[in-house]
């Protein structure tokens, strides 16, 4: 089956040489694209720049983006050779970059335009305005493919964390999703619709469940 794997983070610039990014490193993404390429599946690892991890890459093509609408246009245009399953792994940023200000003693503020921006004018203030959902464009670019989608939760417990995949599921026509972080706790939950929860303890047991999900 022909897969596609998305994994690493976005960035957002914040002018010409600083940006806005985080802590996804890729490993997950890249292990997971490695283990269908072994099942004999076709994949297309798309990779975040900043990406680091540096294991192998065994993805029949690998592909790298930057900013969340690098990877838009990308997964858009792979919509295009169509794909039996899509593994949407990678960490977008939540936010961009709207406008930046310095404030003037008398209060006023001025929109800051150099390409980059000085630290002569001491503290500046940054707008942040929330990304376009990617995954809520998924179905509409691959319709008759099985999707999968990944949410990272810190606060609550297991049962919110479960609960805000059903929800992602529900909102974006996903197929599943898998839940991690703080708030669920150790392992992975492989939530496949309202009250379906699959636990597995640790990465290899997750891609051999999303593997043997995919073909059923």
């Amino acid at each position: 089956m022909k897969c596609v794997v998305t994994a690493g983070p976005t960035y957002e610039p914040l002018d010409e040489v600083r940006r806005l990014t985080n802590f996804s490193t890729g490993k997950l993404g890249t292990e997971l694209a490695n283990f269908l390429t072994g099942q004999g599946h076709e994949v297309v690892l798309l990779l975040g720049y900043y990406a680091n991890y540096r294991g192998e890459h065994r993805a029949r093509r690998v592909e790298t983006f930057t900013t969340t609408a690098d990877l838009h246009t990308r997964l858009q245009a792979l919509s295009k050779e169509g794909a039996g399953a899509v593994f949407h792994a990678a960490a977008v940023s939540d936010f961009s970059f709207g406008g930046v200000w310095e404030q003037e003693e008398s209060g006023n503020l001025v929109q800051c335009v150099e390409r980059k921006i000085s630290t002569k004018k001491g503290q500046v203030l940054v707008e942040l305005k929330p990304t376009p959902k990617i995954i809520g464009e998924l179905r509409g670019w691959f319709p008759q493919s099985r999707l999968v989608g990944w949410k990272y939760e810190l606060d609550g417990d297991r049962a919110r964390a479960v609960q805000a995949a059903e929800r992602q599921i529900a909102l974006n026509r996903t197929n599943a999703c898998v839940v991690n972080g703080a708030a669920y706790g150790d392992g992975f939950g492989l939530v496949t619709g309202a009250g379906k929860c699959e636990h597995v303890p640790d990465t290899r047991s997750l891609y051999r469940a999303l593997a043997g999900w995919m073909a059923c």
